[in-house]
């Protein structure tokens, strides 16, 4: 089934927030999972560091990365 009208040509932005990136072990696709303070970010780590690998990627602020793995660099 073809998708109908005409794509996107602009990235999405990503939200003001901190991100954390999961992976199942054993498959190589990740997820960005955004959180709006580090306490939860952290509580996040936590729990799903059970049974993923968890990689704090950041905080975002103004469409830039302040601080993490993509410190300095634009969100698009």
């Amino acid at each position: 089934m073809k998708r109908k009208g005409r794509p996107a040509t602009k990235q999405a932005e990503l939200k003001e927030g901190f991100y954390i990136e999961l992976k199942t072990k054993g498959n190589n696709s990740p997820v960005k999972i955004r959180r709006e303070s580090m306490a939860e970010v952290e509580l996040a780590m936590e729990q799903y560091g059970r049974s993923k690998t968890v990689t704090y990627l950041g905080q975002v602020k103004g469409g830039k990365w302040l601080d993490g793995k993509n410190k300095g660099k634009k969100t698009a």
